[in-house]
């Protein structure tokens, strides 16, 4: 009997996957460029298991039924493209290739364009929840080419988690890159999310002066209420964690956060696309100072720099901590779902941004309670082009801006460093302004430049120029594009 699936790339993910795609009944053929780790997994994770080995391209191939579905878990890039070279010349018409790595979404509209015109249909997909999600089921976000999809969508709805109410979170998000796109803004928002909870916890131990105990319990506190997320629950188990020494092992970890690229690649495509990205932007340059470790020590010592004591009644100061975090991972899903909305309307990739949500509900690194209200909010209005303008979270948002406010002054005022916090609230209030500083902004870029300005007392789409000093001419450069 031949298998339903073919894997390429045993590290761990790709060995998880397999072991979920057994225990759901699929028959899965194996290989790795290094072949010897075929007969170390089949004799190791996969005893006991229907998983076949294959020792070639070729021998894959040829184990696989038609159409031949071969999904590829390895490094983006390069590798990609060349196994893609090497198994087209053994593949038929028809035949399927998954990319289940972080590619950057360019690459996977290249890819899906190049492969259809071989008659290969290109699917790239998003997978998420580290290696307990692959082995136990993930969030898997398909993209690429749709004729694909009747083919693998039994596999990997059977493999993928399911919402409390049996949803799997798995579905199609759209062509192309699309896929990759939504997976690359659900890694920025993960990078938001860790540096929220951060800000939290620094805010916590240097400002409050509270012991890994009761931040251990605060965390767990919180994961009782509408904060509940993966997140904050290993956060909360990670603070209680001790050494052999009995000492708080996070103190022990030197303070330099690293990075694999989704998070930049994500405020680069913001920038590109004009879209306010700025919590996920502060998260990425945040990880940015935090790995200039030995320039910190210097400047530390050179400016003297000190945490003063967040003065007040602990408990208010924690509670009002608690509402700055909601409302600021709040603005973090609303800017990430604008960028995803502006990318699907710039690509005409026709998304359905409640079931975005969906399935990062369960499986997923960011997976939440509060995942289900933003699926309400996009069932209710799919038009919804800012998510706190939806009454769940507009109340929200109104209901914890004093607290949020207190917070991010008191950090500013204690020298307690609040990227994400204080640029979430910054965001809030800019985009709920009828009127910003941009009116002396254009002016500036009118005198220096000739770009021209718009008026408030004529129609919009009309430019005008001003010889601001009597020296310049009446010749305009361009006019503003935003």
């Amino acid at each position: 009997m031949k298998g339903n699936l073919g894997l390429i790339g045993l590290a761990v993910m790709g060995q998880n996957l397999i072991l979920n795609m057994n225990d759901h009944g699929f028959k899965v053929v194996a290989y790795n460029r290094t072949v010897s780790k075929v007969d170390e997994f089949l004799k190791g994770a996969a005893q006991g298991t229907d998983v076949i080995g294959a020792y070639s391209l070729q021998d894959l191939v040829d184990k696989l039924e038609k159409p031949r579905k071969i999904m590829l878990m390895v490094k983006a890039g390069s590798v990609v493209d060349n196994f893609i070279e090497q198994l087209l010349p053994l593949l038929d018409k028809g035949d399927i290739i998954i990319d289940g790595g972080n590619a950057n979404y360019p690459d996977t509209n290249r890819r899906t364009r190049y492969l259809s015109e071989k008659g290969i249909l290109f699917v790239g997909m998003g997978v998420s929840g580290g290696e307990e999600g692959a082995r136990h089921g993930p969030s898997i976000m398909p993209g690429g080419d749709e004729r694909a999809w009747e083919a693998v969508k039994p596999i990997f709805q059977a493999i993928a988690a399911k919402t409390p109410q049996g949803e799997p979170c798995c579905d199609w998000v759209g062509r192309d890159g699309a896929g990759h796109f939504v997976k690359m803004v659900h890694n920025g928002i993960e990078y938001g999310d860790m540096q929220l909870i951060c800000e939290a916890y620094q805010f916590m131990k240097d400002g409050l002066g509270m012991s890994h105990e009761e931040m251990h319990q605060v965390f767990a506190e919180w994961n009782q209420t509408e904060l509940n997320s993966y997140l904050i629950e290993i956060t909360a188990s990670i603070l209680a964690y001790k050494d052999e020494g009995g000492e708080p092992l996070v103190e022990k970890i030197l303070d330099t956060a690293g990075q694999k690229g989704t998070g930049k690649w994500t405020g680069i495509n913001a920038l590109d696309l004009g879209i306010p990205l700025t919590l996920i932007s502060e998260a990425v340059f945040a990880r940015c100072v935090s790995s200039l470790k030995e320039q910190r020590t210097q400047n530390s010592k050179l400016f003297g720099q000190k945490v003063f004591p967040v003065d007040g009644d602990k408990k208010q100061w924690v509670d009002n901590l608690r509402q700055a975090l909601l409302a600021s991972k709040i603005i973090s899903y609303a800017q990430g779902f604008m960028l995803i909305r502006e990318a699907g309307e710039t690509y005409n990739w026709n998304l359905n941004y409640g079931k975005t949500a969906l399935l990062w509900r369960e499986g997923c690194i960011i997976r939440s309670a509060f995942l289900s209200n933003i699926r309400d909010a996009y069932e209710n209005n799919p038009d919804l082009v800012f998510l706190g303008t939806d009454p769940y979270f507009k109340n929200i948002l109104e209901t914890c801006l004093p607290a949020w406010r207190k917070v991010v002054a008191k950090a500013i005022e204690c020298g307690i460093p609040m990227p994400c916090m204080a640029s979430a609230v910054t965001f809030l209030d800019g985009y709920t302004s009828e009127r910003l500083p941009a009116n002396l902004l254009q002016a500036q870029r009118d005198y220096f430049g000739a770009h021209t300005y718009e008026r408030t007392d004529k129609p919009r789409g009309e430019f005008f120029h001003t010889n601001w000093t009597g020296k310049g001419g009446d010749t305009a450069s361009t006019t503003y594009d935003i």
